[in-house]
């Protein structure tokens, strides 16, 4: 049988995510992302095409490097204004049966019991399809928000995401026993109080002596996403990732740290075939090439340069305002606490290719820095069969030039061929997001969560 790929819809909770300007376009939903029938005909959309989830990027800084100022970003809507999308889930699992939801939060930012809680009410509250990006956030404003002076340290960030991890898994997996909730009218007993646990935890980072206040629910933990591409970010991946997303112009710039991230799995006893990898990609597709080509010089009248260096700006760290933008772009330029991989997927991948700062502005002007497939279903089925092949990744994050416009295109066009190639399914697996995905509802044994599931027994001990 074919391999089958993976599909998620990736978006902000902002009027623009990845294609700065195209809010302003005249088709685009942009301006109504605050309203909650916006995000409940996406979701519905999605779940028309059989997309595994709607993955909500989200972060609590405003991209303020370029030009030393947020003005840029505030101009075009990059990633700003920005709403809280775990506020989302509630409405849309009601509006849908499906369609999982992957949702962004840091560890850098909370604090692990309050959003284990969290996380474990809108697993019961979507039965089970919830899903958590793991990030360990990037950007000083983002620091500031919570009091900190700057960023934590790269790696020590993954050092508190990883004791962050630890505590969590304590909490849903361990806290509660198999069995504990009774649910006896009879006697009145709704819980049994002696299979129901204190996680007592004390770390670098935390210190924690609680009980775990949400019942066990259908996953108990959430479905992993993580999102990290340096090689600290790709050692965190292959512990603790159920699927990861990676991202890159080219299939060179993606595919040697697949095969790393895949390594390092095998590497910690787990089959490398148990992290589902994802990259970025964004298709405009039409019936015919020269309609797809239309379309794209159309959405890219609306493209803001500005605003497309604010967010690169933002993610490396770097105040590209000083550059010129025909000059190319070296690699190592990256700050060391900002998103390493970022320059080095442009510049490191293929020595043949120089890039300059104004191509990169026009290659990430619609959907970001990850490739970007124009043109006929067919066409766009065979790039991402290239894909699939050629990088190893199982799937990808579907980002867009505006709602709902790329979204029900690729539903309406790409969707049929690529289920007509017999390499996308025709409809949902049964349960939970984790068993859609990887055919259980918890935590494979092999997982580094798994070991707390009998936390009694290793009080007692």
């Amino acid at each position: 049988m074919s391999r089958q790929i993976r599909l998620n819809g990736f978006i902000g909770f902002s009027p623009v995510h990845l294609s700065p300007g195209l809010w302003a376009h005249p088709r685009s939903w942009g301006a109504n992302y605050k309203d909650l029938d916006y995000w409940v005909e996406l979701a519905k959309i999605l779940e028309r095409g059989k997309f595994d989830a709607l993955f909500i990027a989200d972060g609590i800084g405003v991209h303020d490097v370029y030009g030393g100022s947020a003005d840029a970003a505030i101009r075009s809507g990059a990633q700003f204004p920005k709403h809280d999308p775990l506020m989302l889930v509630s409405a849309l699992a009601h509006e849908t049966r499906e369609l999982g939801f992957g949702i962004t939060a840091s560890t850098s930012h909370e604090l692990p019991a309050v959003l284990a809680r969290r996380f474990s009410t809108l697993d019961h509250f979507t039965q089970g399809r919830i899903g958590w990006n793991i990030v360990t956030g990037y950007s000083d404003s983002g620091a500031k928000a919570v009091g900190r002076d700057a960023v934590i340290g790269h790696d020590a960030r993954y050092d508190r995401a990883d004791e962050f991890l630890e505590v969590a898994y304590q909490l849903w997996e361990g806290s509660w026993e198999d069995g504990a909730v009774v649910r006896d009218r009879d006697t009145g007993i709704f819980a049994d109080p002696s299979r129901v646990h204190r996680v007592r935890h004390q770390g670098p980072h935390f210190d924690i002596d609680t009980v775990h206040l949400t019942e066990p629910s259908p996953q108990r933990t959430p479905f992993l996403f993580q999102a990290g591409a340096s090689s600290r970010g790709r050692a965190f991946a292959a512990r603790h990732a159920e699927a990861v997303f990676v991202g890159g112009p080219t299939i060179a710039s993606v595919a040697p740290g697949v095969a790393d991230i895949r390594a390092r799995a095998a590497a910690l006893g787990r089959d490398p075939r148990d992290i589902a990898v994802f990259t970025l990609a964004t298709a405009i597709a039409a019936p015919t090439r020269a309609e797809a080509q239309a379309k794209l010089a159309d959405y890219r009248r609306y493209t803001d340069p500005e605003g497309v260096l604010a967010l690169f700006s933002g993610w490396t760290g770097i105040d590209f305002s000083k550059f010129d933008l025909d000059a190319p772009l070296t690699p190592g330029e990256t700050r060391d606490n900002a998103v390493q991989s970022v320059i080095d997927s442009f510049t490191g991948a293929d020595p043949d290719r120089v890039w300059t700062l104004r191509e990169i502005v026009t290659h990430n002007g619609i959907g970001g820095r990850g490739p970007l497939f124009v043109g006929t279903p067919s066409d766009i089925a065979d790039e991402l069969e290239a894909w699939v092949s050629g990088a190893d990744v199982d799937g990808f994050n579907l980002s867009h030039a505006f709602v709902p416009e790329t979204f029900a295109d690729f539903v309406d066009l790409v969707v049929p061929e690529l289920q007509r190639r017999g390499i996308y399914k025709t409809d949902y697996a049964p349960g939970t997001l984790r068993a859609k995905l990887s055919g259980s509802d918890r935590l494979k044994p092999n997982h580094a969560g798994a070991q707390f599931r009998n936390l009694a027994a290793q009080s007692a001990a």
